[in-house]
């Protein structure tokens, strides 16, 4: 596409007359967390992001971005490469996620020449390439019960496109008084004319070919049909250029006048015509830039934009040579389009590694300490030292002291930034000893971190004939834990005194009786000790907004934190519900019509005793009488009658000091929905329950009686916690350092070091 613009600009230009111009630059802009950022010019940072305006004719448009001459579809290249180098930067110093912003990369090309009367016309066009994030669906991501569910603004914004869509289908339907929600969001707003305007729109929907998101590739592709059927008009855009550069020059000149006669209006105060002469200082001053943009040679503009362009090739060119014999780091990323965008050289001697300006090695964010390492190049062999209380891993192994690294090594300074260093010399010397060099992944480097930490082989099955279901546990484990520890580190900066841990929940422990152990979060409160059990993708849709406070925190705002506790990414109420444990009552003696009535344990997921619930199943008549007689010796007999029984709770006795009220939920045979009991008060130690539920089988069926023989009745417990109180204290992370047992056994803790993950597991 590029490649046919310029083609074409070329074969113009030997027919065109010597006033005649054809213009062609390039803008690249993020939207994170409702703000944009010009991703081709860092030092242009704006607190809030950059302000999005309304132009009469223009429509909407962002306010200062930069837009840059080019010449040729690698020139564009260039560009992008320069805007995912910057996005890079920003995303690991600022902890946030790349698939959680949209990226909009425009190309603008505009025609001057003169019309039949004389006069100097501007004819304009535009391409938008829009890289949208991804979304979850509610019920897929395990945030249907979050509070803050819907506080990420991605999610908001690409619903409000969804709903821009819509309107502009049903407009296309013939549908009247339909009005398009396009400022309820930034993105919306800047795709007002991709969209419903002046333009011609294609959209990519991409899908995933596994059957476990079958639901959201059909909403996908309902997503894109809807958008094929917004019908535009094309039209040429065209402006008379000296015409827009006289209403300039005297719209500047009403303003001049203004703020030198002082005419702001009568009875206003003295703030509010500071902000008036604010306010008219910078439109004229944006006036004037658009002025000398129209007023300036496009040559001249295109020969600047050339020996910038010479000149950075120029270093790259350098960059790419002193790569072939300097030894240097370069990132990893979760994206892998960010992965090898960032380059750190090691000079011989020695390159400090830190937040203080002049550093050699400059790094920002989580746990980066202002004096964080050392590193030595002397005589071709590259050591680290990590300073005291400094993170570094290498290798996913704790470093404490001296370390020697070697070609490919993985190198974690803090939390978020994780490198990869590149040995020329040593590299050489690997390959004449035949040794197979690869080159590391993001992923690989994660698993190597999750070894060590003891997380690799958790189920029990070391071997090399692992399951399938082993090797998923495992890789969402390795996908979790760093998400885990950067939750770790941001709370104990920003001072939230809370604690999360990864723990395995068996299926037993959830209430089923069979399946895999599923990977969750426990948030612990250091103040109270109060504990709640996340879902994975619960915690992740709050560690995206853990992760918006920081940034907010790191930009210095006096408002970063949340107003209330309900917005509070780390806050959890008291009075949420949480699972103390769960009971098998086995239903065999029903299969005999013989009652039972017993205490049993309150197992939560580590296999540990958490109180005892007394339950009793008894067979009934069709009345709900129970019969305490009758019984029969052989199960067989049962086959073609009648069954009934009432299942009893009568109380639970023993729970954690910190449950004040309690309730259970249970499913017998094929039940879709859980029968639950009412809250209950403690007196004394004793929650005193008192349920009781008559269940009916009519026929009792082979399958049903099998179900009895061999199956049990899952009780899940929960409770209400006591409310926290005291002071808040700061966050003193666990330091046990035990280490991960076999899956088999009831319970297994595993804290790393420094890495202050807990694994908690229990299977059945």
């Amino acid at each position: 596409m590029c490649d046919e613009l310029f083609s074409s600009i070329e074969t113009k230009k030997r027919s065109a007359s010597l006033d005649q111009e054809f213009q062609v630059s390039v803008s690249m802009l993020e939207i994170y967390n409702e703000q944009v950022r010009d991703l081709l010019n860092l030092s242009l940072h704006v607190r809030g992001g950059l302000k999005v305006r309304q132009h009469p004719t223009k429509g909407f448009y962002v306010e200062s971005l930069t837009s840059h001459a080019v010449y040729s579809q690698a020139d564009i290249e260039s560009r992008i490469v320069e805007g995912t180098r910057n996005r890079t930067l920003a995303s690991t110093n600022m902890n946030s996620t790349s698939s959680r912003a949209h990226t909009i990369v425009s190309i603008y090309f505009h025609q001057k020449s003169r019309n039949n009367a004389g006069q100097f016309v501007t004819k304009m066009s535009s391409i938008n390439l829009v890289d949208l994030a991804g979304s979850e669906r509610s019920d897929i991501s395990g945030t249907s019960g979050d509070r803050l569910k819907e506080g990420s603004l991605i999610n908001q914004s690409l619903s409000t496109l969804g709903n821009v869509i819509k309107c502009l289908t049903d407009k296309t339907k013939g549908k009247q008084f339909v009005v398009a929600p396009y400022r309820e969001s930034i993105l919306t707003k800047l795709l007002k004319n991709a969209l419903g305007g002046n333009s011609k729109t294609a959209m990519i929907a991409t899908i995933s070919p596994a059957d476990i998101h079958y639901e959201e590739t059909l909403s996908a592709l309902r997503f894109a049909n809807k958008a094929k059927n917004i019908k535009t008009t094309a039209v040429v855009n065209e402006s008379q250029t000296d015409k827009l550069v006289r209403e300039l020059r005297e719209e500047n000149q009403k303003l001049l006048d203004m703020l030198r006669r002082g005419q702001m209006g009568i009875g206003y105060t003295e703030e509010e015509v500071a902000e008036m002469r604010h306010s008219l200082e910078e439109q004229l001053k944006k006036n004037q830039e658009e002025m000398e943009k129209m007023n300036n040679s496009w040559q001249q503009r295109l020969k600047e934009a050339e020996a910038q362009n010479k000149l950075k090739l120029e270093e790259e060119r350098q960059e790419q040579e002193r790569m072939k014999s300097v030894p240097h780091l370069w990132n990893l990323h979760e994206d892998p389009a960010l992965t090898g965008m960032v380059t750190h050289f090691i000079i011989p001697g020695k390159s400090k590694v830190g937040t203080l300006k002049g550093t050699e090695i400059l790094l920002s964010g989580l746990s980066i300490l202002p004096d964080h390492a050392v590193i030595y190049n002397k005589d071709g062999v590259v050591n680290v030292r990590p300073n005291a209380d400094a993170r570094l891993l290498v290798n996913g192994d704790e470093v404490r002291s001296d370390k020697m690294l070697r070609h490919n090594d993985r190198v974690l300074f803090g939390h978020n930034h994780l490198y990869v260093l590149h040995h020329p010399q040593d590299l050489a010397k690997q390959l004449r000893e035949g040794r197979s060099v690869e080159k590391p992944t993001y992923d690989a480097a994660q698993q190597e971190i999750a070894q060590h930490l003891g997380l690799i082989g958790i189920t029990g099955n070391r071997s090399k004939n692992r399951t399938q279901d082993d090797l998923l546990l495992e890789e969402e484990l390795v996908q979790v834990l760093p998400h885990v520890n950067q939750a770790n580190a941001i709370s104990q900066e920003l001072e939230k005194r809370v604690h999360f841990d990864i723990i395995l929940v068996a299926p037993q422990a959830r209430g089923l009786s069979e399946g895999r152990a599923e990977v969750c979060v426990k948030l612990v409160d250091c103040i109270s000790g109060n504990e709640w059990v996340w879902s994975k993708n619960k915690f992740t849709n709050r560690k995206y907004m853990m992760a918006e406070m920081y940034e907010h925190y790191m930009e210095g705002q006096t408002d970063w934190d949340a107003s209330c506790k309900d917005k509070d990414p780390f806050w959890e109420a008291s009075d949420t519900e949480v699972p103390i444990g769960t009971v098998h009552v086995y239903l065999q003696s029903l299969a005999y019509v013989i009652e039972l009535d017993e205490t049993l344990a309150i197992t939560d997921f580590r296999g540990a005793e958490q109180g005892y619930l007394h339950v009793a199943v008894v067979p009934c008549d069709d009345q709900g009488l129970e019969r305490r007689e009758d019984f029969l010796e052989n199960p067989q007999e049962m086959i073609g009658k009648e069954l009934h029984f009432k299942i009893k709770i009568l109380s639970a006795k023993n729970l954690p000091t910190k449950i004040r009220t309690c309730f259970c939920k249970y499913k017998v045979y094929l039940d879709d929905k859980s029968t639950m009991t009412h809250e209950s008060l403690q007196t004394g130690e004793t929650h005193d329950i008192n349920h009781q539920h008559l269940f009916t089988f009519n026929p009792v069926t082979k399958q049903f009686l099998s179900y009895l023989t061999n199956s049990s009745v899952v009780i899940e417990v929960w409770g209400k916690q006591e409310r926290g109180s005291g002071e808040q204290g700061s966050l003193l992370p666990s330091s046990s350092t035990e280490p991960l047992s076999s899956a088999r056994s009831s319970a297994s803790d595993v804290v790393g070091a420094n890495g202050h993950i807990t694994v908690a597991f229990v299977i059945f």
